[in-house]
């Protein structure tokens, strides 16, 4: 069928068409796409029309465009998760079918920056546990974790044992986590973290900061998880009111 036959716009047809190609296996993860004059001339259409297409599927990390190289199909997410449920990466991971595993970075007890106790008032802290961990998803770097928690709320020796911060602190101090407040921003380069999870220099990372509540709105751990957006993607549910 010409994609000219088709009443939508051309470069929305161009989206669904090129997309389609990936699905069915013409185009694999991490090829190189047609030039813009040979996808053009295929697809019957203007190569200011193939731009606007592109730059649309680049937007949903569908493709990846490197400027005097070429557009290139970025890997599809193994996993895809909503955010709506306060739930484990664990879990996540799990949930794709894939084997979930921790690896123990550092733990450090640190002097709270003043950002850190604006973070966690109205408590008055003086201390944190600051405990660093890269998860797995069948062996493979996915994740990295940085688990910020008050002082005595979970034992030292015991914060790098077990996947589950949340059910060390339950069961040492009584606290359950109810609730998180959660942001997510894109980190295009960061030395440390891009090394740890084996990124290539161009590639992104989702950065998914939340700060963790008792049911009584206490504020009893901030984590800033670092997500490969090659293996994640994070979706919300929106309704209308």
């Amino acid at each position: 069928m010409s994609i000219k036959s088709d009443s939508r716009h051309l470069y929305l047809q161009v989206i669904d068409r090129i997309k389609q190609d990936i699905e069915n296996g013409l185009y694999s993860a991490n090829e190189k796409l047609p030039s813009e004059f040979e996808l053009s001339k295929k697809l019957g259409v203007s190569r200011a029309t193939l731009r606007e297409a592109l730059r649309i599927l680049e937007e949903d990390n569908v493709v990846k465009r490197k400027h005097g190289v070429g557009t290139f199909v970025n890997p599809k997410p193994i996993v895809s998760s909503g955010i709506e449920e306060l739930t484990s990466v664990t879990h996540m991971i799990e949930k794709a079918g894939k084997e979930a595993g921790s690896q123990y970075y550092s733990t450090d007890i640190i002097e709270p920056t003043e950002e850190d106790r604006l973070k966690f008032k109205p408590n008055d802290i003086t201390q944190l546990v600051k405990i660093e961990r890269i998860r797995t998803a069948d062996g493979k770097p996915v994740v990295f974790c940085i688990d910020k928690v008050p002082q005595g709320l979970i034992p030292l020796e015991e914060a790098h044992k077990e996947d589950s911060l949340f059910k060390i602190m339950e069961e040492h101090s009584g606290k359950k986590i109810s609730y998180a407040i959660a942001y997510i921003e894109p980190v295009s380069y960061h030395e440390k973290i891009f090394n740890v999870l084996d990124c290539e220099f161009d590639q992104s990372l989702l950065l998914l900061k939340q700060m963790h509540y008792t049911e009584d709105d206490e504020p009893v751990l901030y984590s800033l998880n670092y997500f490969r957006s090659d293996v994640f993607s994070f979706q919300v549910l929106r309704k209308r009111i």
